[in-house]
């Protein structure tokens, strides 16, 4: 699904900012700290990524995880839009090199929380060494 379609469907105008970023996002194989999106969309201001990635968490399209050292990542919800239990999946950190990799199909454990709670959303990472890591200390 293009940028603009995803915008649109998920109630927001695209502007050419906003465009850029779900782009980004898109194109990424991994999900993208705010300095990531910075090096990737220069010369764009901060503030604006940061202004696209409020109205995109506001929305749903996008989420958070904290990577590992407390470093906020950002990914586009599953199907870019409306994020629902298949984005509440598993996270790997490397702490070797540092990156984090979705993994879509190992979902999130789903608590029996009390009654009155409302899960909004889960971080489930698991911290290692990953597979490019671990083959190349091997050598």
């Amino acid at each position: 699904m293009k940028a603009e379609e995803i915008l649109t469907h998920g109630g927001i105008k695209p502007t050419a900012n906003r465009i850029l970023v779900v782009r980004a996002l898109q194109q990424s194989g991994s999900p993208m700290s705010m300095t990531d999106l910075e090096s990737e969309l220069d010369p764009m201001e901060k503030s604006s990524i940061f202004r696209v990635l409020t109205l995109l968490l506001k929305h749903s399209m996008v989420h958070a995880i904290e990577d590992g050292r407390g470093i906020a990542k950002y990914e586009l919800c599953q199907g870019g839009h409306n994020g629902d239990e298949h984005d509440m999946h598993a996270h790997f950190y490397c702490e070797h090199c540092h990156r984090v990799t979705c993994f879509e199909s190992i979902q999130a454990p789903m608590p029996d929380l009390p009654k009155g709670f409302e899960i909004k959303s889960v971080n489930y990472m698991l911290k290692g060494i990953c597979d490019r890591c671990a083959g190349s200390q091997s050598k």
